[in-house]
């Protein structure tokens, strides 16, 4: 059995005891998430794909972190112009382990 969600703005296919990072979303470690945004189950052959949502289909998960991207630097130069800009980012993730996918 497995399923498609949307969060952040992407979409993943997870199935139960999957451990994924999405970009932040609220809650300590250890509680329990329910996100209500799925496209897509599929379960031992038996495929629902919603339209874009499938009605009453919720996937649960357990935040297991909340964590840190890796930093991505930002460089801006133009050539003889003098012009140099350094930025950097790091990106807030959580980390999630899907305990089970109902609908």
């Amino acid at each position: 059995m497995y399923a498609v969600i949307k969060t952040g703005g992407k979409q993943y296919r997870v199935a139960p005891d999957d451990v994924i990072t999405v970009e932040r979303l609220e809650g300590e470690a250890g509680g329990a998430l329910t996100l209500s945004e799925v496209l897509m189950v599929a379960d031992d052959g038996a495929l629902k794909v919603g339209t874009p949502l499938l009605a009453g289909a919720t996937v649960s998960a357990t935040i297991v972190e909340q964590t840190r991207g890796d930093k991505v630097l930002i460089f801006k130069k133009r050539r003889r112009k003098h012009y140099r800009r350094k930025n950097g980012h790091r990106q807030d993730l959580t980390v999630l382990k899907i305990t089970s996918i109902a609908g």
